[in-house]
């Protein structure tokens, strides 16, 4: 019996027992979420890249492959996963990666997580083996359901391989550091977002202001000299250490929000700690103070805000949905696990 068999079987017996499976791969983003439980269906022997053909800039790999292991075969070809996938642990798998979501610091620039997706093959709750999308880049006719699994924390199906699109690795990148205020900074990012400039990362912490360049050396220097400021040594730990909230702004006990609201957003009026990234889209605030307190402040401006890390993760960590979206979510839910039995609750209590 291969592992892709027994998978499917262990899933056909939960789903007639109806049985709580929780989905784990390296099991380094089991934080992110609501708390959940039941069996565990493991991923971690299926790992391994199926096809890779650098020329085409398109990677079959299956989902229990490391993501450290992945990125290495890509670094040896010159190339790269374009939205620079946080590993938080270096047990993270790609599975996980597209499971989650997470995009890195590179996100606003080059594209997220499901723009890179083009096909998975996965089980849904009814053990049954599926094929979604494609291998190359190519129209597909109906709906793209290998981009709605993505980011779905496990609760629509069992995710066994993926296609993904990678680009090439920059020849140059160059970061520059300037002191200025959390206001003048989402400024000056949205006055750069503006020009064909090569932008590749853009945040604000301890009123410094950080941005990477990417591409070609004439390119990223003659950008350079638009933007002004100081060259920053070690660049490459930098954004590793941002990408992986590893710098000392992430540390502590204090909850994590993750903060979604328009780039041009001025800093909010919210008495906490925070941290400008994707060019200002994205803020990481620590603060204890209540979740309706923080999503009032940010639907006032158009954003949802998250429980990423700490706090009660029984509660709405997520944005709480619409009833219109939420009975959407909830037949989308019916249709891919109708017995319920992936990731119950992980996201949504109703899911």
């Amino acid at each position: 019996m291969t592992i892709q068999q027994d998978l499917q079987q262990q899933v056909q017996s939960a789903a007639a027992s109806r049985t709580p499976l929780a989905i784990r791969g390296g099991n380094s983003k089991a934080f992110y979420g609501r708390t959940t439980s039941g069996d565990t269906l493991s991923l971690d022997g299926h790992q391994g890249i199926i096809d890779y053909t650098p020329s085409e800039l398109v990677i079959s790999v299956r989902a229990g492959t490391p993501l450290s292991e992945l990125e290495a075969t890509l670094a040896e070809e010159g190339q790269m996963l374009p939205f620079e996938p946080p590993h938080y642990g270096e047990t993270a798998t790609i599975g996980g990666s597209i499971a989650s979501g997470l995009s890195g610091p590179r996100r606003p620039y080059t594209g997220a997580v499901r723009d890179f997706v083009l096909g998975i093959n996965c089980i849904n709750g009814k053990g049954e083996y599926l094929r979604l999308g494609g291998q190359v880049m190519k129209n597909v006719a109906g709906y793209d359901l290998s981009r709605t699994l993505t980011g779905s924390l496990g609760t629509l199906a069992v995710l066994l391989d993926a296609h993904l699109k990678v680009l090439p690795r920059p020849q140059l990148e160059t970061t520059l550091v300037q002191h200025c205020t959390a206001a003048t900074a989402v400024e000056l990012f949205n006055q750069w977002a503006g020009q064909p400039l090569p932008l590749s990362g853009a945040c604000h912490m301890d009123d410094t202001l950080h941005v990477r360049l990417s591409g070609m050396a004439e390119g990223v220097q003659a950008a350079a000299s638009t933007i002004g400021g100081d060259s920053l040594d070690n660049a490459a730990q930098f954004w590793d250490q941002l990408r992986e909230q590893q710098l000392p702004f992430f540390s502590g006990e204090t909850p994590l929000w993750r903060l979604s609201v328009p780039a041009a957003t001025p800093p909010l009026a919210l008495d906490s700690a925070t941290l400008l990234d994707w060019g200002g889209a994205q803020r990481w605030l620590k603060t204890g103070l209540p979740a309706d307190v923080i999503r009032t402040s940010v639907a006032a401006v158009g954003g949802h805000a998250t429980l990423f890390r700490g706090g009660d993760r029984d509660s709405a960590v997520f944005q709480p949905l619409l009833p219109a979206m939420l009975a959407l979510h909830q037949r989308l839910k019916h249709t891919l696990d109708p017995a319920g039995i992936f990731n119950p609750g992980r996201m949504y209590p109703e899911l």
